[in-house]
């Protein structure tokens, strides 16, 4: 299936998604559609792969929603539109494998949801972060605001509309890493292919296991990730994995 508003390269277990919807990579209806599509069914879309860097065409990562589509929003169309909105977030957070975010430039309302969605984030140095929501006159994105940073700060970013620097964003553990805007991408792709050099059964099975004890207390969010354990131990990459540990050596898996 081809997109219109989002580009594809795939290289063996790696996919880079492009968001490219220009001048700003401002997200219709449309592309909110694409983007559930892909992150839904990546095996679909991206035989193969086992993780994905998440970026954007141009000087931006994502400059929000199609204002010109907002202009339109009435208490009547609402519920749908906003349905296919946060399907577009959730899916990237349910992506059954994992996804990193390379966020330059503008990442605001719509963009910073979409990062907030992937599993980390890397950014470059000009990146800016921000829930303008208010001001256009409408709500969202402080929830996704609150997997980034804590709550005092989500309530100044969110009241004020003003943007974080990224140096704080650093300093505050919700981005991994800043380089420059060049080397935003590429530095996204190593820390991926860190993530690729593993199992992809292990990787799917950890994913799931992270998004399911994220809102857990920790005693039921054990117990949860022990239930995996079962079920990953009777995989044979799981076998090779605890051999090859024990044998002091690369293991070669079967995926």
């Amino acid at each position: 299936m081809k997109f219109e508003h989002l580009e594809i390269e795939l290289d063996a277990e790696l996919a880079l998604v492009w968001l490219a919807r220009p001048p700003v990579n401002s997200v219709s209806q449309e592309m909110y559609r694409e983007i559930r599509r892909l992150f839904a069914d990546p095996g679909a879309h991206l035989p193969g792969a086992k993780a994905i860097v998440l970026a954007g065409r141009g000087r931006h990562f994502c400059a929000g929603n199609d204002l010109h589509e907002f202009g339109t929003l009435t208490p009547e169309n609402s519920d749908e539109r906003m349905a296919e909105v946060r399907a577009a977030f959730f899916a990237i957070q349910d992506c059954s494998i994992p996804v990193v975010g390379a966020v330059q430039g503008a990442a605001v309302g719509t963009g910073l949801a979409i990062a907030a969605s992937c599993d980390f984030v890397i950014a470059a140095d000009d990146a800016r972060f921000g829930t303008p929501e208010l001001g256009v006159g409408i709500m969202g994105g402080a929830r996704h605001l609150g997997r980034l940073v804590p709550e005092p700060v989500v309530r100044w970013m969110y009241l004020t509309g003003d943007p974080i620097d990224v140096r704080r964003l650093e300093a505050l553990g919700s981005v991994i890493e800043v380089t420059t805007a060049e080397q935003v991408v590429e530095r996204a792709r190593e820390h991926a292919g860190r993530i690729v050099r593993h199992s992809a059964a292990a990787i799917k099975m950890a994913k799931r296991s992270l998004n399911a004890i994220e809102t857990m207390d920790l005693q039921p969010g054990y117990a949860f990730e022990q239930s995996l354990t079962r079920e990953l131990s009777g995989h044979p990459d799981s076998l090779e994995a605890r051999r090859a540990t024990l044998e002091r050596r690369q293991p070669t898996y079967t995926d």
